[in-house]
């Protein structure tokens, strides 16, 4: 049992582990065994939430320095460097726009009875605040009060506050370009030291989600627990809410994929949606299975330069910053997953909180690991952003799996989209292929 436990990939441990943990709560719910949730198993859900809070500062601040500094060109703020950055600063708002108009429209969360919405929102209030005082701060301030917000007076203060990961991300991305304005002799060692960094930090972030399984047990079976009370009943409101989530997502991807991308590259390139969707099927399969952007890189350059013909130039360039800050299908997912999480706690978020949730989701996925699972991480930042309980992410994170292969998916497929825009309007897209005979 144990041999076949271990072959197991962590996406079947996972899943084992919410299955088992949804058990565990309705056996709980019938025997009674309440109080032994909530002192022998419910802590373990804690602490996987407390390693995932510990990781994500590092997490962000080692990925965004990285990635920033990688841009040789950035310090003389090339023509390549500029459409690229604009490009998917641009897309990744377009999909976490489209993510709030869906899950605004679909509502999933109020899929949950108003009786158990208002007891939850009565049960974690003390953890999201007082919505209240935050709506006067927002119109007491200056419309500029965001971006006031987001530079820190203090970045080590700022880095022990989950809240004010704007303020991190501001100084990364500050530090980052500072690199690549210095003579590159002179910072070799800062940049073989972050490099260090990110590999080690990707190594915590694994040994960190080898113990999802236990804490997905114990989130899941301990908000079983805390929604069903004393009528199992109920908790079959708990599935019909997630499968409207899990179908909000999956429609939140396929607009991206199938009308966004395909519309740009109708009015940009003479390459027509059916021959780019086919030449990019094998990153996107490998994405799929892998749900690494980073494991898809090498096929993503092989078939963008040898089937849409992308010069290596565009293609080296573009498609490795990708993997670091374009994650459109990830940008989608946080912003639905926050929007779901606030719905289901009673919470409905105010305009400026959804703008800084846009804001804190945009900027966060810049950071986010093109890995498996990363994506979990910088959810928690993103609930902290906008005053949601972490306790939330024990609703999504057993779907994750799943929408985490489609996410990579949209997330690749926007790498491509970009690296063959930016071809052609550098001149260096040669379309059709002409192949040896």
């Amino acid at each position: 049992m144990w041999k076949k436990w271990k072959s197991l990939p962590l996406w079947g441990k996972i899943v084992a582990g919410m299955v088992g943990g949804l058990i565990w709560g309705l056996v709980a719910v019938i025997f009674g065994w309440s109080d032994f949730n909530d002192n022998w198993i419910r802590p373990f859900g804690t602490i996987f939430l407390n390693m995932l809070r510990m990781i994500a500062i590092p997490l962000i601040f080692v990925s965004l320095v990285k990635g920033m500094s990688s841009l040789t060109d950035i310090g003389k703020l090339s023509r390549i460097g500029l459409k690229t950055l604009g490009f998917f600063m641009a897309s990744t708002i377009i999909a976490i726009t489209i993510g709030l108009l869906i899950v605004n429209i679909i509502r999933p969360g109020y899929a949950f009875p108003e009786a158990k919405r208002t007891e939850m929102q009565e049960q974690y209030a003390r953890s999201v605040g007082e919505p209240e005082s935050i709506v006067d701060q927002i119109e007491t301030r200056s419309p500029l009060g965001i971006i006031v917000d987001i530079i820190p007076e203090n970045v080590i203060n700022a880095a022990g506050d989950n809240r004010n990961i704007l303020q991190v991300i501001f100084f990364a991305i500050l530090f980052g370009i500072a690199i690549t304005l210095v003579p590159h002799e002179k910072v070799n060692t800062v940049r073989e030291l972050f490099s260090g960094l990110n590999v080690i930090i990707l190594k915590i972030v694994d040994l960190v989600m080898k113990f999802a399984p236990v804490g997905v047990f114990a989130l899941l079976g301990s908000l079983v627990v805390d929604f069903t009370g004393d009528d199992v009943a109920e908790s079959l409101d708990l599935f019909a809410s997630l499968g409207l989530y899990v179908m909000t997502t999956i429609l939140g991807f396929l607009v991206m994929i199938f009308l966004v991308y395909p519309t740009v590259l109708r009015m940009i390139t003479p390459v027509r949606y059916r021959d780019f969707y086919r030449a990019i099927s094998p990153a996107q399969m490998i994405a799929f299975s892998t749900s690494s952007s980073a494991a898809t890189l090498p096929v993503s350059m092989e078939v963008v330069e040898q089937d849409l013909g992308v010069s290596k130039t565009i293609s080296s360039f573009v498609l490795p910053l990708g993997t670091t800050i374009n994650m459109d299908g990830t940008s989608i997912y946080h912003a639905v997953a926050a929007v779901f999480i606030a719905q289901v706690f009673g919470f409905d978020l105010t305009i400026a909180q959804q703008l800084t949730l846009v804001l804190t989701a945009t900027l966060a996925s810049i950071g986010a690991p093109g890995i498996p699972g990363g994506g979990i991480i910088m959810l928690v930042i993103i609930l902290s952003s906008v005053g949601l309980p972490a306790e939330g992410l024990a609703l999504v994170i057993a779907l994750d799996r799943p929408l985490d292969m489609l996410r990579t998916v949209v997330n690749i497929t926007g790498d491509c989209t970009a690296s063959t825009v930016i071809a052609k309007t550098e001149g260096e897209l040669v379309f059709p292929v002409k192949r040896p005979l």
